[in-house]
Order: C-alpha cells, then sequence, then structure tokens
C-alpha cells in the first residue's frame, strides 16, 4: 500500500504552552515549563480546548514539543526552509539547497502527480509560485484556490482536450532553442535541464492521467458555486472545507500520496470566524495582540487554530471511512500540523511543535502520546532534520541525515545527526 504524507504548514507561530496538556500533574508541568524530556499517555488526559476537534482520534494523535528548527528561517516567513532545513536568506531562489522533504517523500512513493502543493498565503487565487522545492534553486509551483486546484488535479475528467493540447504545447516548448543546452554553462545549463525534465514529466502525467480519467471521475470533488472564478465571497471556513475537500479527492483518486497545504500566513485575509463573522481579521495584527471586533487577539488566535483542526478532523474521518486492503486509507496516512516559523509571532527556532495524526501502519512508535523532547543545547536534543530524516528512514530512504546541522550543536560536540531513535518501530 502506498504511503501518504500531509504537511499542514501554518503562519505566527504555536506557542508550547497552547498545545501543552492542561490537566498535567503538578511534576509533570513543572518538567514540561522547564523544557525537560517527558512522555505521558495522552487517553489519560485532557485535551487543549482549540484540539478537542480530535478527541476521537486520541489514540492516532502524537503531540511533539522540544524540536528546534534554528537551521531554517525563523521570525516571520520561512519560506521554503521549514520543509528543506536551510536557511531561505528571504525566500530568494539561489538559496534553496536541496529538494524538501516533501518531494523526497514523494519519490518513495509515486504517483501520477507526485507531490500536490494547496496555499492560502496572502490570498492569491490561480497557479502561483509555491514553497516546496522539487530540487535544489527550484521553486515549486501550487494551487491557491479551490476551484483552481480541482480544475487542474481533475482536468482529465472535466476538460480532457486541454490535456492533449496541453501534451502539444509542452512538445512545442521542449523544442524550442531555448530550452536546448547545447553552449550553455553553470547554472543556467543546469536551470534549462531541469525544466526540460520537468516538461518529459508533465507530459508522462498527462498520459496517466487521461488514461486513468474513468476511475477518476468517481471522485471528482464537487464546489459551491461560491468558489469559482476564486472565491472571491467565500469566507476562510468555507474556501478551508473546499480546498479539504480537493485534497482528500486527490488522495482517494491516487492522484498524489503527498500533499503540502499552507493553510494560512501572515497576508492571509481570515474572514468568518465565529465570533467575528463580519470583521476581516488580520494574522499579523493578531500576532501583536491587536483586538479584532472587541475579542481580545488570544482567543481569535484560538479560533483561528479551531477551524484548521477542524480541517484535521475532516481529513482524518473521511480517510478513516475509505477501505484499503484490511485497513483504511487512513492507516496508511501521516498528517502532520506545524508553524512554519517556530513557536511565536517572531519565532526564534528554539522550538516548533508538532501535531502528529498518524494511522497503524506509520512505521514510527509515536502514537498516543504527548512527547517532549531535550531542550536545544542539551545531550539528546531532536532538531527539525532529526525528525525529517527518521520519516525517510522510516520509509525506505536510508539517509545518514537531512537537511542542515545546528551551529550551536556543532560548537558543543553534540551528537545530532541520523533518526530519533526511540521512534523507529
Amino acid at each position: 500500500m502506498p504511503k501518504r504524507f500531509i504537511f499542514i504548514r501554518k503562519s505566527s507561530g504555536i506557542r508550547p504552552s497552547e498545545i501543552a496538556l492542561p490537566d498535567f500533574s503538578n511534576k509533570d508541568k513543572a518538567l514540561d515549563e522547564k523544557k525537560q524530556p517527558l512522555e505521558v499517555d495522552l487517553d489519560k488526559h485532557e485535551l487543549p480546548k482549540w484540539l478537542r476537534g480530535l478527541d476521537a482520534h486520541k489514540a492516532n494523535m502524537t503531540i511533539l514539543q522540544g524540536l528546534s528548527a534554528k537551521m531554517s528561517e525563523n521570525v516571520h516567513f520561512s519560506y521554503s526552509s521549514v520543509m528543506g532545513c536551510f536557511k531561505s536568506n528571504r525566500n530568494t531562489l539561489s538559496a534553496i539547497k536541496r529538494a524538501t522533504i516533501d518531494f523526497e517523500l514523494a519519490k518513495l512513493f509515486p504517483s501520477p502527480f507526485g507531490h500536490v502543493e494547496l496555499s492560502f498565503a496572502g490570498g492569491r487565487t490561480g497557479i502561483v509560485s509555491g514553497y516546496s522545492a522539487p530540487s535544489p534553486q527550484t521553486r515549486n509551483y501550487c494551487y491557491a484556490d479551490p476551484d483552481t486546484a480541482r480544475s487542474e488535479l481533475f482536468k482529465s475528467v472535466l476538460n480532457p482536450q486541454a490535456v492533449n493540447s496541453d501534451n502539444d504545447m509542452l512538445s512545442f516548448l521542449q523544442g524550442k532553442e531555448g530550452l536546448r543546452t547545447s553552449g550553455i554553462r553553470g547554472h543556467e545549463k543546469r536551470r534549462q535541464e531541469a525544466q526540460i525534465e520537468s516538461i518529459n514529466a508533465i507530459r508522462q502525467r498527462n498520459k496517466k492521467l487521461i488514461a486513468l480519467s474513468g476511475s477518476l471521475a468517481k471522485h471528482l470533488p464537487e464546489l459551491a458555486p461560491v468558489h469559482l472564478n476564486g472565491g472571491a465571497n467565500a469566507s476562510t471556513p468555507e474556501k478551508q472545507e473546499a480546498m479539504t475537500e480537493v485534497l482528500i479527492s486527490a488522495l482517494k483518486a491516487g492522484l498524489t500520496n503527498v500533499v503540502t497545504y499552507t493553510i494560512d500566513d501572515l497576508g492571509t485575509p481570515v474572514t468568518g470566524l465565529p465570533g467575528n463573522e463580519t470583521d476581516r481579521v488580520g494574522i499579523h495584527p493578531l500576532g501583536h495582540d491587536e483586538a479584532f471586533g472587541g475579542v481580545p487577539a488570544w482567543k481569535t488566535r484560538e479560533q483561528i487554530r479551531i477551524s484548521h483542526v477542524n480541517q484535521i478532523n475532516t481529513i482524518v474521518e473521511k480517510l478513516k471511512q475509505a477501505p484499503e486492503g484490511n485497513g483504511t486509507m487512513f492507516d496508511n496516512t501521516m498528517i502532520m500540523y506545524f508553524p512554519e516559523n517556530g513557536e511565536t509571532h517572531h519565532g526564534i527556532g528554539l522550538e516548533s511543535p508538532f501535531l502528529i495524526m498518524a494511522g497503524n501502519n506509520c512505521n514510527l512508535d509515536i502514537a498516543g502520546r504527548y512527547i517532549r523532547l531535550p531542550v536545544l543545547g542539551t545531550e539528546g536534543h531532536k532538531t527539525l532534520g532529526n525528525l525529517y530524516t527518521t520519516l525517510l528512514n522510516a520509509h525506505g530512504n536510508p539517509i545518514e541525515h537531512y537537511g542542515d546541522l545546528d551551529l550551536e550543536m556543532a560548537r558543543k560536540k553534540l551528537d545530532q545527526s541520523g533518526a530519533i531513535k526511540q521512534f523507529m518501530t
């Protein structure tokens, strides 16, 4: 069975106290606040209010605290770096050092699209520049509204002739003088070679989609009219629900096994939140504790997280209802929800809390627990690179270490390479 990975990026941080368990014993609370190693069973504890929408799925949940992300870009934005464990240099293309973790996992479990990126960043629409990277110095594209995502992912069902036209255009582009590499050297040669490889990949994908169009039709998602042409009049929860529907349909149809979903960034306009139905909420001002509609900033931030958790719950429940092998699609799925910039609005990379929902066949021994790892700068501490190395090692890529190393740990001569061994089955 293919394994599936869904990365859900949120902006403005997740404060470690926000994801801590509210009914810790005094001893465990002291350990958690001092950022000392800690592990407890979730079934013996109450979840934070914003996570209670996932109460029925606690057996599949991991709350992971203590991972550092110093090698990634922090403060307001991480751009590509949180997925690739390198500094983004303010989103500079030349700073992309490697294929991001989502693309590496997509190589292990091939599919027609390989990898799909969705985004509500900046309130954009259409097909726009994404944050994932298929290779060094190459930025991915993404679908920025549900209607575009549906139209492009299911094009062979909705408009088969357009797929054939795409193939004709791609053949023309590949043969153009501008895409021939003879006589070109260095970075430009590599760039054009990558472009030709992308064209070849799209042509091959289109052939597969045409052959699969009959089976794809039964998974075609239905969207309300409010989402047509970018969905300018749709509220944020409505947009999230529609994008989640497209995401689930793409997984069920077998179009992809890896999805990266930027569910918001500091420029995403937020409307229609419960308690702020008539206000246009700004995520950046919320990070600076600005109130909207008389509602305190902390409460609105919590409501935003609740709206995110609602989407995660929908994915979990719908995949648990979809048979696969001797179980369900969710058995072979991992969902990772995390702050792209670390532990607060102005993240510094000291901590990057992760919420992980993992099916029974996820190849990791983590489910049903709250886990706090040793703090940065101490023996046994783990970084974002360690987590990604663990994912790759557990699913067939024996890489020694994924991503850049942490300079502070290197100065202290602390071991920081490899997988998180206690997570490996």
